[in-house]
């Protein structure tokens, strides 16, 4: 890898391909870090046809000799990051003597999940579509300044303390205002204390060890959960995740400047899709949207839920260049559109009668010629390139890699990173 400092982050709303490409480039760092989100994240990696689904511990937790951190800017569920932990062990995978999580890590309690359903099911029509595991209730928390740290933890009594107003408050409105039944604090201290001594040996500063390996010379890849288009400030408000999903947002979740940045990459998939609610301008309802969803397994990681699909959107991928000053791009699953007659992209909006907003299609030829596990540029198909000329020339910056299948060895290097 060219570059000391890359960051991997998706370019519409999430689900775009992000833990195969950091699997992939970890080959090249010293460590990996997760700067945002929570366990509503799930990133895939299939390595020599075995798949591993992650939620919270970085996509570089393969590689035996790197290391994984946490960063301050994401919410920790304690009990899910023991369950993933130990899922990895049964696999064989060492995890604690790699990952460090960071003491200020807002913690997930109970009560949030409580909250987060509660909220969902009070919307009906007008929900959001979360994964109802408390990541915007934990941020609110955090914001309102009286959420809980894992550094938290060390001080039972302290704890207890604390617990003891916050559930006085998120209890008077899951029973008064929502209906549902309180959260005991017997329950919200299983869900943390019963894991500290475990906890221990993987709690500590985050900035201070990236700012070792940056001094050492050592690289260090930055892994974004979810989609530049679900961000909180960005994204399609309020159909959105509850953190910043865009590049500025690791500076503020580990503490890395952005001056230190020095590669930033956009995983783009070859159509687009998208989980839960909100506004999809290409979303597609025929036949044409079925074969994406069949043909590209368009599941959540994370929850199951099937993805709408749609062709990709270049007019909301221009915005993300600019906002993310992406250097280049990683188109992935271009084997799902093996086979179409046309294939169309988006690159504008325009307003019918009624106001509703509409996308502009350019329509280019198809291919019948498979991409399907190439791994050299110049053997896919014709108009398959001419798909990916298109895309960098409407994008202004360049196309680096190529995903033809989910496995890490089925990938198209056209410049190194």
């Amino acid at each position: 890898m060219k570059h000391q400092n890359v960051v991997v982050i998706g370019t519409h709303w999430g689900d775009e391909g992000k833990g195969k490409i950091v699997d992939l480039l970890t080959d090249s760092v010293a460590g990996v870090v997760r700067f945002q989100g929570g366990h509503n994240a799930g990133h895939t990696l299939v390595v020599d046809g075995k798949k591993t689904v992650l939620h919270l511990i970085p996509s570089g937790i393969l590689h035996a000799d790197v290391r994984c951190f946490i960063g301050n800017g994401v919410v920790l569920s304690i009990p899910d990051l023991f369950k993933e932990i130990y899922e990895l062990e049964e696999a064989g995978v060492e995890v604690r003597n790699r990952l460090l999580l960071s003491l200020d890590c807002p913690l997930i309690m109970p009560y949030h999940i409580a909250l987060d359903q509660s909220v969902e099911r009070e919307r009906g029509n007008q929900k959001i579509g979360t994964t109802g595991r408390g990541i915007g209730p934990a941020y609110e928390d955090k914001v309102g300044r009286r959420g809980l740290r894992l550094r938290d933890l060390l001080d039972e009594a302290q704890l207890r303390f604390k617990l003891d107003g916050l559930l006085k408050q998120h209890n008077f409105m899951l029973e008064q205002y929502y209906g549902a039944e309180p959260v005991t604090l017997d329950a919200c201290m299983a869900a943390s204390i019963a894991f500290l001594e475990a906890l221990k040996p993987m709690m500590g500063d985050v900035l201070a060890e990236l700012s070792q390996l940056r001094r050492a010379g050592k690289g260090v890849l930055f892994e974004g959960a979810q989609g530049a288009l679900l961000d909180i400030d960005h994204g399609t408000y309020p159909f959105v995740t509850s953190s910043n999903t865009t590049a500025g947002a690791i500076s503020s979740g580990c503490g890395v400047g952005p001056r230190y940045l020095d590669y930033i990459l956009g995983i783009t998939k070859a159509y687009t899709t998208r989980v839960g609610e909100g506004p999809f301008p290409t979303e597609l309802h025929d036949q044409t949207g079925r074969h994406l969803a069949d043909k590209g397994h368009e599941f959540g990681a994370t929850t199951g839920r099937p993805r709408r699909c749609g062709w990709l959107d270049v007019c909301a991928l221009q915005r993300v260049v600019e906002m993310n000053s992406l250097t280049g791009l990683c188109i992935t699953k271009l084997d799902v559109l093996d086979g179409l007659d046309s294939i169309a992209i988006c690159v504008d909006y325009q307003e019918d009668n009624d106001g509703a907003i509409k996308p502009v299609y350019e329509h280019l030829p198809g291919w019948q010629g498979k991409t399907a596990s190439i791994k050299v540029y110049q053997e896919l198909p014709d108009n398959a390139r001419a798909y990916l000329d298109r895309i960098e020339a409407l994008c202004g910056i360049p196309i680096d890699l190529i995903s033809t299948g989910p496995d890490r060895s089925e990938t198209i290097v056209r410049r190194a990173i």
